[in-house]
């Protein structure tokens, strides 16, 4: 018997939903998160539960880095300055590494015991660990003697090397993935480390999930934040090795937790999976309106843009991120934010804030139409102004 067949445009709704970019009655998420009080944190912390992560990143070009961007897309009057701030102590948050460097939800702290035992063994240093055990023994005694650092304060005299690098902050990193320490805040962007005892809740701590279950978990959670979605997608969320997900997904698919469904596209179906409640919530959202002249911009690292393939199939849109290209080599330009209006992707616009200007440079816009219609246009002005707003800048 073959599974379910989704078309693209429930696909498309269902994650938009998933995503917090519709109404609340079909995203179950708020809309709104004003000021910077409990509860702007309490709508930031749905937000980041929804999809089991927060990507962070340091590029502040258009006035607030990606994790503000993401925040500042879904809950109208969040505050960016809040979005710095979300991890400190006592909230329910940890950094470590999960769709890449980030911030997730403290529930997930058991579900990855296995990836710090996995990098015990650094992923890219190798066991710089077990090469400086006096380096790591020396950090955790200051740690515990004068309480956090930055890996500013960790600096010895000891050669740089490749990467710019010097041995102890390799160290001190390196134990950060070990899970020896965690990161209780950062200032600045700067992190601030300390033991893991001192950081995590002992209510979390020593109590991680069998691999088999962990793995299972995320795959769910990745689930969570797309409603429908490939095996590749579901694996590549939390940056799991495809030997790692498929065993998990079969097994998920044996239990009933996970349904498999394919996406009808041009001339074949693709597979991937959902569950019984989502593909319901994709039948709902057949009544949706949604509003075409009501834009917002979205982060170019936003969890909905991140898989370009997928991006492609829903929404028949080239995401491209040239942060990293040449100027001569770019489409688009440097930091290029997508312009949402509806459930359509409509165009992008490359933008730089001038702070001692007051102002919001529009550096390009370009739309997917070659005319674009008035009613994008409109999109497209109110997607500015109200990042300007939430910036407290002015557009020009």
């Amino acid at each position: 018997m073959s599974p379910p067949l989704l078309d693209v445009r429930r696909a498309r709704r269902l994650a938009l939903a998933r995503a917090g970019l519709t109404p609340r009655r079909y995203s179950d998420l708020p809309e709104r998160a004003a000021g910077a009080g409990r509860r702007a944190r309490r709508g930031a912390y749905a937000v980041v539960d929804r999809f089991g992560y927060l990507q962070l990143d340091s590029v502040p070009v258009v006035g607030a880095r990606t994790h503000g961007l993401v925040l500042l897309s879904r809950l109208e009057g969040f505050r960016p300055d809040l979005a710095e701030e979300l991890l400190r102590p006592g909230e329910p948050l940890f950094e470590y590494w999960g769709h890449e460097a980030s911030w997730l939800p403290l529930d997930l702290y058991p579900v990855l015991g296995f990836r710090r035992r996995q990098y015990r063994v650094h992923p890219w240093w190798g066991d710089i660990l077990g090469q400086h055990p006096e380096t790591a023994d020396a950090i955790l005694r200051r740690l515990d003697g004068e309480g956090p650092l930055r890996t500013q304060d960790v600096e010895g005299k000891d050669h740089a090397d490749w990467w710019g690098y010097r041995a102890s902050k390799k160290v001190l990193i390196a134990l950060w993935f070990a899970g020896d320490i965690a990161v209780v805040e950062r200032r600045g962007f700067h992190r601030r480390f300390d033991l893991t005892e001192r950081v995590i809740p002992e209510s979390h701590r020593g109590r991680d999930l069998p691999t088999d279950r962990a793995l299972e978990a995320l795959i769910l959670k990745s689930l969570d934040g797309h409603g429908w979605a490939t095996a590749g997608t579901l694996a590549a969320t939390f940056r799991l090795k495809s030997v790692e997900a498929r065993p998990a997904i079969e097994r998920l698919v044996e239990e009933g937790q996970l349904v498999p469904c394919d996406l009808a596209l041009p001339n074949r179906r693709l597979t991937g999976y959902s569950t019984a409640t989502f593909l319901d919530a994709a039948e709902s959202l057949k009544r949706w309106r949604p509003r075409r002249d009501r834009g917002v911009l979205l982060s170019p690292f936003d969890p909905v843009l991140w898989d370009r393939n997928r991006v492609q199939q829903l929404f028949d849109f080239e995401q491209l991120l040239e942060i990293y290209k040449p100027q001569a080599r770019r489409k688009y330009g440097y930091y290029v934010l997508p312009i949402l209006a509806g459930e359509r992707l409509i165009g992008r616009v490359d933008l730089k804030a001038h702070r001692a200007e007051g102002r919001l440079e529009v550096r390009a816009l370009h739309y997917e139409s070659s005319k674009p219609s008035a009613v994008d246009q409109e999109a497209a002005g109110v997607a500015l102004r109200r990042l300007a707003t939430s910036l407290e800048l002015s557009v020009g």
